[in-house]
This record gives C-alpha cells, sequence and structure tokens, in this order.
C-alpha cells in the first residue's frame, strides 16, 4: 500500500518526541549537546507536524517551518524497523512539491549522520556548515 501523511496532533507529541530524542541521542553525545524535552515540546508547537503512514501504521514523523523563501524540514525520523522501505524517499519528493510554491526545499543534518546521503541522492546539495551540521538545499520551482 502506498505510504501517506497524516496531520500530528497533540496527542502524537509523546511519540515524536521519544523518537526524536532516541533516533537524535547518539549524535547529541557524539557533539557535546543537550536535549530537552521542553525545547523539542515548545518547538512543535510552532511548527508543521505530519505522521509518515502505511495504511493504518505510523512509520515515523516529519516537523515543518517556512518562511517567504523555504520550506524548512526540521525533523525527519523513522522508527528503525521501518527504514529503507522507502518512505523517506517518498516523503522527501512531497516536501519537494510543497516546496514548489516557495522555492526552496532546506534543512540541516549532523555531518556524521549517514542520511546525509539520502538527502543527495534526492537532489538536496550541501550548501553550507555550521559546527556539527551541514546545511542542504534543494531548488524546487513549479514549471
Amino acid at each position: 500500500m502506498a505510504f501517506h501523511l497524516r496531520a500530528a496532533t497533540d496527542q502524537d507529541l509523546p511519540f515524536a518526541r521519544k523518537l526524536t530524542h532516541e533516533a537524535m541521542a547518539r549524535y547529541y553525545v557524539q557533539y557535546g549537546l543537550w536535549w530537552s524535552n521542553e525545547g523539542f515540546d515548545t518547538a512543535w508547537a510552532g511548527r508543521e507536524n505530519w505522521l509518515i503512514c502505511r495504511d493504518d501504521r505510523v512509520l515515523g514523523f516529519i516537523s515543518l517551518s517556512r518562511d517567504s523563501r523555504a520550506l524548512y524540514i526540521r525533523e525527519l525520523h523513522m522508527l528503525e524497523a521501518y527504514r529503507g522501505l522507502g518512505a523517506g524517499s517518498w516523503v522527501l519528493e512531497q516536501m519537494a512539491l510543497k516546496a514548489q510554491a516557495l522555492g526552496l526545499l532546506r534543512l540541516t543534518v549532523f555531518k556524521t549522520n549517514p542520511a546525509r546521503r539520502l538527502y543527495q541522492r534526492m537532489g538536496l546539495s550541501i550548501v553550507g556548515e555550521e559546527d556539527c551540521f551541514w546545511r542542504m538545499e534543494r531548488v524546487c520551482r513549479s514549471s
């Protein structure tokens, strides 16, 4: 069955927080960063949040923000059991379509995160760096 997005609600916050913390904990340790549940919850409240689903099963989630020029992927996490099934590629292509009205799809990724290779395969290029992160973007123009 095909993948789809479902708008996340406040009831999905604990799932998203736990998934993000589990997925990012090793990078936080590696780079000496501090995880904050409160910080995550505050960011969640100000973002557009979606669950990544197949049938009635939740596979992961994506969190977005935007400005006048770009759509920003702030979080994109898949449950480990569902990685490698194509959902990440599908979501990135959906976000590129969503970004067409603005022109750019942007994200930051830890330099040691292997997801960078997926992002590059999906057309995002490294355009800068900040400490432990690569800044990446893809031009998304409607034709």
